[in-house]
């Protein structure tokens, strides 16, 4: 079961199992996945599963969402380690599910160990 890890702003270190179904992200309290972040609309993004994929829809937020540093209009397709940023947080797509958030924020850490150069 694919899952969200939010690795930066006021809610690091939240780790969220995506089940089937339309799940929406927000600074809401009724979201389920809240984003304590005031730059985060109430309801701010929208994931759906349709076909076996994850989507991700902007839900007219005010400040957008941008997904590996491109801003979305529409639906955008979620594959494995995407980056989200919504106001100043940043979450990562998995598509994996991990036992409790210490294993998923040791797998995040581990994947940042790998992408950073060994060249100083």
């Amino acid at each position: 079961m694919p899952s969200i890890i939010i690795v930066a702003g006021p809610s690091e270190g939240d780790y969220y199992p995506l089940k089937s179904g339309t799940i929406v992200i927000g600074r809401q309290e009724s979201c389920p996945i809240q984003v304590a972040d005031d730059r985060v609309s109430r309801k701010h993004l929208q994931i759906r599963q349709h076909d076996g994929k994850h989507l991700a829809v902007d839900m007219k937020s005010a400040n957008g969402v941008w997904i590996n540093g491109r801003k979305i209009d529409g639906e955008c397709e979620l594959c494995d380690e995407d980056e989200l940023i919504l106001g100043e947080s940043k979450l990562v797509y998995s598509a994996q599910e991990f036992p409790d958030r210490e294993s998923a924020f040791t797998h995040y850490k581990q994947r940042g160990e790998r992408h950073r150069s060994t060249l100083m």
